[in-house]
C-alpha cells in the first residue's frame, strides 16, 4: 500500500459523519486491468494482465443510511506491473512502454476511482463510480458484491471501459504496428478493508 494518503482520501476521512464506519483497503487486496488483443496480427499478440501492486483507499460507510456511503481508491501508475505473457523480457518491454507512452506516469502519478452508493439490495450494491485516468474523468457503472464482517469488509466488482475514452492510443506493436492491444481493458478489484477502530 502507497504510505501516503492522496489528498482526495485524507477530505473524505475528514467529511466521514458520526454515523458512518472507516474503513482502510488493505494490502490483501487485488486490483488488475486485463487487455485483449487486436489488430491484423491479434492472433500473434499477447493479452496482457496488469496488476497493482501499489494503492490506498478508503471505504465511508454508513450503514443506516447506505446511499450516503462512498469509496476512494487510488492506484500508484509506476506500481503497475504487467504479468503475462510469461517471458521477462517482454514482460519488462510492455511494463515500460505502459508506463511511458500509455500511461505518462510522470505527468500522472495515480489513477482514481471515486464512487457513491447508489442502491443496496441483499449482498449487492450499485454505485455510480467517476474514474481518472491521465487526468480525464468518465463516469462508470458499479455493480459491487458486498459481504461484511465485525471487523472487515469484502467487495467485488469487475467493469470494462474504452482507453480512447481517457485519451489513450492503445498500445501497438510489431512489424508496422500491426499487433495492438485492444481499445477495451477490463478492471478487476477483489478488496478487502480493515475496520478503523
Amino acid at each position: 500500500m502507497c504510505n501516503v494518503y492522496p489528498l482526495v482520501l485524507l477530505a473524505l476521512v475528514q467529511a466521514a459523519g458520526p454515523d458512518s464506519v472507516v474503513y482502510d483497503l488493505s494490502t490483501t487486496s487485488h486490483l488488475e486491468v486485463r487487455t485483449g488483443k487486436a489488430g491484423l496480427l491479434g492472433f500473434a499478440g499477447h493479452e496482457h494482465l496488469i496488476r497493482a501492486s501499489g494503492f490506498s483507499g478508503l471505504i465511508v460507510l454508513y450503514p443506516d443510511q447506505p446511499a450516503a456511503s462512498h469509496v476512494t481508491v487510488s492506484v500508484a501508475t509506476d506500481r503497475l506491473e504487467v504479468l503475462t505473457p510469461p517471458d521477462t523480457a517482454e514482460i519488462r518491454k510492455v511494463t515500460a512502454a505502459m508506463r511511458e507512452e500509455v500511461l505518462d506516469v510522470p505527468h500522472y502519478p495515480d489513477i482514481t476511482l471515486t464512487a457513491r452508493a447508489m442502491e443496496r439490495a441483499g449482498d449487492t450494491l450499485r454505485l455510480q463510480g467517476a474514474l481518472t485516468i491521465r487526468g480525464q474523468t468518465r463516469e462508470v457503472p458499479l455493480v459491487v458484491q458486498v459481504l461484511i464482517g465485525p471487523d472487515t469488509l469484502r467487495a467485488n466488482t469487475t467493469f470494462t471501459v474504452k482507453q480512447t475514452d481517457f485519451g489513450i492510443r492503445p498500445y501497438r506493436g510489431g512489424p508496422g504496428g500491426t499487433v495492438r492491444v485492444a481499445d477495451q481493458v477490463t478492471f478487476v478489484i477483489e478488496a478487502v478493508a480493515i475496520r478503523r477502530l
